[in-house]
Parts: C-alpha cells; sequence; structure tokens
C-alpha cells in the first residue's frame, strides 16, 4: 500500500491538516486518518477525488509512476 505515504507526503507538502483533506472528501478526520495510516482502504472515488485536488495522477498516488501531473491531451 504505496499510497499511504503519498497521502502524507502531498498532505504534508501542502500545509495541510487531516481535517483539512478529511473536509474535500467529505468524511471525518479520523475516517481520513485510517486511510492514511492504511487501517482502510482508499475508495476509488476518493482516490480520484484527492488526484485532482492536488493536481496528480492516480498513478502517482498509488506508486505506479513517478510522474506528478497528469498528461495534457495537447502533448499528444
Amino acid at each position: 500500500m504505496f499510497y499511504i505515504r503519498r497521502l502524507y507526503d502531498l498532505r504534508i507538502d501542502n500545509d495541510l491538516r487531516q481535517c483539512d483533506v478529511a473536509r474535500v472528501l467529505s468524511v471525518t478526520k479520523q475516517a481520513y486518518g485510517l486511510y492514511e495510516n492504511g487501517k482502510r482502504d482508499l475508495p476509488v472515488e476518493h482516490l480520484v477525488a484527492l488526484a485532482r485536488y492536488y493536481g496528480v495522477t492516480t498513478d502517482y498516488i498509488l506508486g505506479i509512476s513517478e510522474i506528478k501531473t497528469p498528461k495534457s491531451p495537447e502533448s499528444d
């Protein structure tokens, strides 16, 4: 579950608290804390919401890629 570290790093890099990110996902701080600590699996809809919020790819959050930003359609 590589995404656990990425969730933490993205939150810290953006100077956010767990309650700030929880608000974005419309969950409690405790629920978000369980995602970040790996005690609860991150639902796909929350993965997508966080990728959009942080402006990164879902692959980056999941640890599949080191490329943070989504590929722009103009670069095809």
